[in-house]
């Protein structure tokens, strides 16, 4: 029976802390099967991963795939460089823009669609201090307003 739907393996939280999201793309990923097997057991970091544009192919950089416990010595390398899988034109425009200046492609997550590995690549420019310090407050003051509207109705206040 073939799988159906999403299935989330890894999200990289703090990616969206760290970075402006200006735009998404969805990715397939080439994987060697124990690679694949290893990702079955959820066992992945997307710490300190990113995507590079090199010779007109996109490349995965940083993953780490723990090797599969069960593997032989067709075991994979965990931190090696995956190729993603794009359309010509998603990449012409990817090389654009990444030349562009101060804009990095951050994988956000890795999840299986419909039994394929897919990862969620976003296309991000890096926030500055002062920046992050803004969206902390935001979203502290988002929290609290959240919470008097829960107390108001459940009429505590």
């Amino acid at each position: 029976m073939k799988e159906q739907g999403q299935k989330v393996i890894a999200s990289n939280r703090k990616a969206r802390h760290d970075y402006s999201i200006i735009d998404t793309y969805e990715a397939g990923v080439m994987l060697m099967g124990t690679e694949v097997k290893s990702l079955r057991l959820g066992r992945v970091s997307l710490v300190d991963s990113f995507a590079t544009v090199d010779d007109g192919e996109v490349w995965l950089r940083g993953v780490h795939i723990p090797e599969y416990t069960q593997g032989s010595w067709t075991n994979h390398e965990p931190r090696r460089a995956r190729k993603l899988l794009l359309h010509r034109q998603e990449i012409e425009r990817l090389i654009g823009k990444t030349r562009e200046g101060g804009l990095t492609l951050v994988p956000l997550r890795l999840y299986f669609s419909d039994g394929k590995v897919k990862v969620e690549l976003a296309l991000a420019r890096g926030k500055k201090s002062y920046d992050k310090r803004q969206d902390l407050a935001k979203r502290d003051a988002q929290k609290e307003i959240a919470r008097s509207i829960g107390r108001r109705a459940k009429g505590m206040e």
